[in-house]
């Protein structure tokens, strides 16, 4: 049996990047996936690609508490279960402190750490009346270490890891385990835009001297949803290739 049949997920940010690459794992492991990503119309582009039976697109701003209780709805009312979420979702407006706005800190903030604790504690509100589930956070490297000019997504990336070592806490005797992901230099469009000599820089950082693909972090989203990982809980994965160890 594929590991997750017979199983939903909610991705958000799901419709490109990293989101994408776990809709697509998921799905070749037999899961229905909802694609909630703030672009509707690439949300349902991107179910496309996945297949109609398997996966469906909506519209989600994850600072909307109504919106993700929507998204996690849809995943109910279309496939009959929720069985795991990832709170993916992301934005970056980078800047030094002296640069960066107030508006700047509180988008990054709002998106990825409200974001992700509405993920969470909607989920789990479903999830502890079935006994099961799996929630799965995309924290960063970014948060572990720090990085220049991203105190903003830095600070919302680390505030991600200690909000789901309490859910965790809260939520393992209820049957629903909580785990983050820590992706390092992962290769995408955004990345791909650096200037050359901040590339180089950062591939330097990397003892296996590469950056990593979607696939690899999908993959260990897909070992923490799965029974793969059925005693693991309030931990953090790096997927970094060793960089900041």
């Amino acid at each position: 049996m594929a590991l997750l049949e017979n199983r939903t997920a909610v991705i958000t940010g799901g419709a490109q990047g990293i989101g994408f690459a776990v809709a697509e794992r998921f799905v070749a492991e037999g899961a229905r996936v909802v694609i909630a990503d703030l672009d509707g119309a690439a949300a349902e582009a991107a179910a496309k690609k996945l297949g109609q039976d398997m996966a469906t697109g909506v519209a989600c701003d994850v600072v909307s508490a109504e919106d993700v209780e929507r998204a996690l709805e849809t995943a109910v009312a279309t496939y009959g279960s929720l069985d795991i979420v990832v709170n993916n979702a992301g934005i970056t407006r980078d800047a030094t402190m002296r640069k960066m706005t107030e508006d700047q800190f509180d988008q990054v903030i709002a998106v990825h750490l409200k974001g992700c604790w509405h993920g969470t504690r909607l989920a789990a509100a479903r999830m502890r009346e079935q006994k099961s589930g799996a929630i799965v956070n995309i924290s960063s490297i970014s948060g572990k270490v720090g990085m220049v000019g991203q105190t903003n997504y830095s600070a919302a990336k680390a505030g991600i890891v200690g909000l789901t070592k309490a859910a965790a806490k809260e939520m393992a005797h209820h049957g629903v385990r909580v785990n983050a992901i820590q992706p390092g230099l992962i290769r995408s469009a955004m990345t791909e835009a650096m200037p050359q000599r901040i590339w180089d820089e950062k591939l330097a950082e990397i003892p296996m001297g590469r950056a990593g693909e979607p696939a690899e972090v999908a993959n260990v989203a897909l070992f923490y949803a799965s029974s793969l990982s059925s005693y693991m809980t309030g931990t953090v994965a790096e997927v970094t290739g060793g960089r900041f160890m």
